[in-house]
This record gives C-alpha cells, structure tokens and sequence, in this order.
C-alpha cells in the first residue's frame, strides 16, 4: 500500500483550531491507517483506489469534513482559460497518443510542498498510470517555457540534458544509463520514434514517460507551473489530471486550462465537470443495517465532502461528485460515503441469536495438529497474502513462469499484489529477506492456499498446503527432511519417503519429490539454489519442504 508522509505542523495548519490527536484518531474512519509516528511526521497508508490521498492535502480535505471543519464539496474552481496551446503531433498516436495539460499561476512552494507533490507524483505513477504504463505526469517550470508547446516525436539521437543532469544525452544513451532510463524504458521498447514535448524555443519539457528536462526543473523559486500528463488511456490521463489539478488548488494556485490542439480538435484541459448521482435512502439503509432520513443521509453524504440534498419527503438523494473522486461509480460507493460521514465508530454492530451451536471444522483441527506438531519443532508460524508479486513468486525464485498456469489480476494497483500464488515457499523466503537482522537459526512454517488453473475452461483449483523453511548456517537437506518426517508422523500419523528429483527452486542433487506410503506424490523437498538465496538477499543457506494437505485430504 502506498505511504503518504504527513507533518503534524501542516496538519495544524490545514485543519486550524482542531487538536492534532483529534485529527490522528479521525484518520482510520477515512478509510486511512496510521503505520508510524517519527517525531513530527506521521505516516498514513491509503487504499490505492483513493488517489486523491496521494498528497497531505488530500487527506487534509477529507479530515476537515470528519471534524466539522467543512461541509459539502471541496471549493474548486477554474480561474478561465491560460490562452496556452499544446499541440499534438500524429506521429505519437503509435507511441503514446494521448496529453492533456493545466497551467497553475500565482502559487508559492516551499522544501515540504515539493516533497509532497513529488511524492504524489510516484504514487499516481504507480497507481492510476499502473506505472507510468497508462500515465504519466510531467511538472516544469512554466516561467522557463515558451508556448505553444509541441508534443512530437523524436529519433534516438535527440539529444537534451535530463533532470538532474548537467550534460546533454540522446534519448539511446538516458534509457541505457539513468536510472529512471533503466526502470521504465521497457515502456518504449520497439518503437522506432520516441514521444518528446518541446517549447517553441527548442527547449526539451520531457521524454515522457521516462524524465523531464533540466531546463523546466520545479524549485522553491517557482511561481508558475505547467503540468502535462501524457498517456495510453485516455481516462487514466483525465483521472490523473484532476487530482493534481484539486491539489494544487489546494496549494495556493490558480488553476487554468490549456487548449490541447489534436488534428482539428480542440480540448480544452483540465475537465473539472462534476457528475451527479442519485440514491434511494431504504438502499443505503438496507447495505448498512441502519434507519436514517433522507436528509439525514444527505448529511452524512456531506460530512464525507460530497454535496448532496433531498427534496422534501422524497426518499431520494441526489448527489453531486467531484471530478477527483474517481472512486465512486455505484450506489454502493455511496453508502460507504455515508457510514464515513456518518461515524463508522459510531455504528455498532448487532449479531443476531443463533439457533444452533458450533463446533470445530474436521479441518481445523487438522490444521491445528499440523501446527502443534511444527510449533513443537522449534518453527514459527509466518501469515502471508494469497496475492503476492510475480518478482517473488518468481523470477526471484529462479521459477519459470508459465503463462496457462499464472492467475494474474487484471489491471492491478499493486505490484506487491500481482497474482495469486501457487506455491508457498517464496512467500516463506520473502519472510526471511525481511528478518535477516534476526537471530538465526530461523524457522518457519504457513499453513495456507495456493492457487493453480485446473483446465483450458478457465476452472481454478484451490489447494491447502504446508511449506516450512529453515535458515541457518548449517541448514541441510538433512534437517529439513527431519523435519518433514516428524511432520508426517505426529500431524498426519503416517510415515512419508522421498524420491530425488528436480525442481528450480532447489539445488540439482539436493532435491527431491515427497511421497507416502502408498507411492502418492504430495510435495517436493530440497535444498534452495544459490540464486533464489541471493536474490533474496539471505546470509546463510535455506532448506525448504512443500506438502500438498489437499492430495493427503484426499487419501
């Protein structure tokens, strides 16, 4: 999840008059949680699907209505237009065909101000520009620039001094030998022209979506800025767009639009439109269990910075959205708007009387068996998501990743959130590349899911299994197998063999297949590889088993 790094002194001084822990207590019922607090800065995670959080402003802007600061929609308003153009070139329509701009005037910015719209930046980068695939986002100088501005293309050895240079690079050498160059050139790959935005003067703005130009570097000196979002998708530029545009807004400056001329199109950016959505009070009461009026909804609605009203004895809710909030598309975003406004501390839950009485599954108490018999050899039980990154699950690993068997999520927000995991053992090295200033030995275990394509139909097979590790100096397919052995014995009272075999993930000769009695394989044992201990950044080497609870379930 995203981290924004939030100073209590800017806090004061957006939400003036409100005590400081009063504002940090408000923060979870935003849908925000606190991870830590360093002397005067705190830092908040937010959900991805909330972009407008990318900044202290953001979370400034929902906070003040929690606190009875502010009320309503957010006040923002274009101050007209700049009389600025961008024009767009056909030759990006195969590249990177879409750019929209704003100018913002009269501002003033300081150390902490650039930190957090930097930081934004990234955030949206990463986020709504699924790393600067979708969007991407340029912020110059506008004092430096001289309209109107052209966005082109260029030949390899276009040449300009990137940000943070001091001599000039073509655009081969900045994709091979900086950093940001080396991180999304990928992003341009097989293109034989690459996308530029130039001033009338022949100054560089950007190569987007790799790096801007030294000559429109944003300082403390700047009073004046332009910002252009160049992207694949149209919307993800527009999303993208308005929540920089409130930010700065925010910030001081007046915000303007820019005329993006395109062929013989002329758009005038950005669109600060708001959209209107209406609600039934008995659907909001319905989802969140409750008995509120409709103006009382309304309320609530407002208290979340939203404007709404209900007319009369209507029973519905007419609601107003403001462009940044790209979050809300359905009813049901609404009614989670109205337990926030409402108080999510406020509600208390009513369980209703059960009938009958419960008892513990014929598979927790498998599992908890397992556990004891794990806990007994000396291992640490490790909780980890069912989604994790293909990096881990595995390049890192040294696992070939299969296209038929990977479970990917479409359109993720998360790297650390990629697909759905197949085998649990990376997530167990992932625990250790996390722990490597412990005290070794290290021994761990999970009980979890894995995740695996059953036919060419598209069916998933969901599978239980258990994976340990251990970590130390002289950790071995000796110990390790011992350990699987008592396993068998104590947690599933049936004694196990092994068959060598091959797998990636462990070392050639030192690995081998998991087997019963009966001849039945459920699951690999070994030694890891060299590679997946360094690319994991461990100090001492790792012996690792996988068991397939499910195929033993089943015997």
């Amino acid at each position: 999840m995203p981290v924004v790094n939030v100073t209590l002194d800017r806090l004061k001084k957006f939400l003036p008059g409100v005590k400081v822990e009063k504002a940090l207590d408000m923060l979870p019922f935003v849908g925000l949680d606190i991870e830590g607090i360093d002397g005067n800065v705190v830092r908040v995670e937010y959900n991805p699907n909330r972009p407008d959080f990318s900044s202290d402003y953001g979370i400034a802007r929902a906070l003040a209505g929690l606190v009875d600061k502010e009320a309503g929609m957010p006040k923002f308003r274009l101050s007209g237009k700049s009389g600025l153009v961008v024009k767009v070139d056909r030759s990006v329509k195969k590249v990177r065909p879409f750019v929209v701009a704003l100018v913002a005037k009269n501002g003033r910015l300081d150390d902490e101000t650039i930190k957090q719209l930097i930081a934004m930046q990234e955030d949206l980068h990463n986020g709504v520009g699924r790393r600067r695939k979708k969007a991407s986002i340029g912020m110059h100088n506008l004092d430096a620039i001289k309209f109107p501005v052209k966005y082109t293309t260029a030949n390899g050895d276009y040449a300009f001094v990137p940000l943070g240079g001091s001599k000039e690079q073509t655009v081969e050498q900045i994709l091979q030998e900086t950093e940001t160059g080396r991180a999304y050139g990928h992003l341009l790959f097989g293109t034989e022209k690459y996308p530029v935005i130039v001033d009338s003067a022949g100054t560089t703005l950007s190569l987007p979506p790799i790096i801007n130009g030294e000559a429109t570097k944003v300082d403390e000196r700047c009073r004046n800025l332009f910002v252009e979002v160049t992207a694949t998708d149209k919307k993800a530029a527009d999303d993208t767009l308005a929540v920089i545009a409130v930010t700065l807004f925010d910030a001081g400056f007046q915000i303007k639009t820019v005329t993006i001329a395109d062929d013989n199109k002329k758009t005038e950016t950005p669109d600060a439109a708001t959209r209107k959505m209406s609600v039934d009070a008995g659907y909001i009461n319905d989802i969140l269990g409750m008995n509120l009026t409709a103006k009382e909804i309304a309320e609530c609605l407002k208290k979340s910075r939203l404007d709404a009203k209900a007319t009369g004895n209507s029973k519905i809710i007419t609601c107003t959205v403001p462009r940044y909030r790209t979050d809300i598309t359905h009813e049901i975003d609404l009614a989670e708007e109205v337990a926030i406004g409402y108080g999510v501390y406020r509600m208390e839950p009513n369980f209703p009387v059960s009938p009958t009485s419960g008892q513990r599954s014929a598979l927790s108490s498998y599992f908890a068996a397992i556990r004891q018999a794990m806990t007994g050899l000396g291992m640490l039980e490790s909780l980890n998501f069912s989604l994790t990154s293909r990096e881990v699950q595995y390049s890192l690993c040294g696992r070939p990743e299969n296209k038929d068997d990977v479970l990917a999520v479409d359109g993720t927000k998360s790297i650390e959130h990629e697909v759905l995991r197949s085998s649990l053992v990376p997530s167990l090295l992932q625990s250790l590349s996390r722990n490597v200033h412990e005290e070794y030995p290290q021994r761990l275990f999970e009980i979890g899911k894995t995740f695996h394509r059953q036919d060419a139909g598209g069916k998933i097979a969901e599978r239980w299994q258990a994976a340990a590790v251990v970590a130390h100096g002289e950790a071995g397919y000796t110990e390790i197998k011992s350990a699987m052995q008592a396993l068998f014995l104590s947690g599933f009272g049936m004694s196990a063999a092994t068959k060598a075999s091959s797998d990636p993930l462990y070392i050639k000769g030192r690995c081998a297949r998991v087997m019963t009695a009966s001849g039945k394989d459920v699951g690999t044992i070994g030694e890891i590889t060299p590679l997946a201990i360094d690319n994991f950044n461990l100090r001492v080497p790792v012996a690792a088993f996988e068991i397939d609870l499910s195929a033993l379930l089943s015997l």
